[in-house]
């Protein structure tokens, strides 16, 4: 198999630290996915080889959503009215503003309902007054903050897609454990501003991996790297 292997995206550190341990964070680069793969079958062929007991395998969200069939091509989309005008207000940043194409906000408004938007809407403009961030996706949800624009760096064909946020995440996270031996599986969206985990297959502290995870270890860009694994490597 072609394609294969671990690695440590550039820019990015081999070793993390944290108060308790020191953790190797590796990347692991794949094939294009596509909702025509099984998300089983991904980690069996590209993860499992490298896994070792008491490993963190951590998934990022837009590769376990393109194997749901939740990446939606750009031309597809049709925005309304609304979401033309509420995608004018979203704040741009250095990673990039998902929700200010009008396409991006029509998928937050199909997936969240448009009062919901609205009422994000609402609390996000006051939020700005009281120099305050986040209050829109605080009020929209997990499912608003996860989707993903296109642009010119992603790998195709996704860079002409919108790509939603996953569904089930625990669920999933939890199927693939048990495919696995000793292993927790997470679901992560993480980028240059932050990191969040959207599943998990079994209780953990969710801050401290997120701590460990803030390097944004998988890449922004076309590394092509959809996994990773923490490992212990000292205490």
């Amino acid at each position: 198999m072609t394609n294969i292997g671990l690695c440590v995206n550039p820019g990015k550190n081999e070793l993390v630290q944290s108060s308790e341990c020191n953790y190797l964070c590796l990347a692991i680069k794949t094939k294009v996915i596509t909702e025509e793969d099984s998300l089983t079958n991904i980690i069996e062929d590209y993860a499992k080889p490298y896994l070792r007991k008491g490993d963190i395998l951590f998934l990022s969200e837009k590769m376990v959503a393109c194997t749901q069939g939740r990446a939606i091509p750009l031309d597809s989309i049709k925005p309304s009215f609304l979401s033309r005008f509420l995608s004018k207000f979203v704040t741009r940043n250095k990673a990039g503003a998902n929700l200010a194409m009008p396409e991006t906000m029509q998928c937050a408004v199909d997936e969240c309902g448009s009062i919901r938007i609205l009422l994000a809407a609402v609390a996000g403009m006051f939020g700005k007054l009281l120099g305050q961030k986040g209050w829109f996706y605080h009020v929209a949800g997990y499912r608003a903050a996860g989707i993903d624009r296109p642009c010119d760096s992603t790998i195709p064909p996704y860079n002409n897609h919108v790509v939603l946020t996953p569904l089930a995440p625990d669920r999933v996270a939890t199927d693939i454990s048990k495919t696995l031996d000793d292993v927790i599986v997470l679901i992560v969206d993480v980028n240059d501003l932050g990191a969040n985990i959207l599943g998990s297959s079994e209780h953990i502290d969710r801050d401290y991996i997120i701590d460990l995870l803030r390097q944004n270890p998988l890449g922004q860009s076309n590394e092509s790297t959809p996994m990773g694994i923490l490992r212990v490597v000292s205490a």
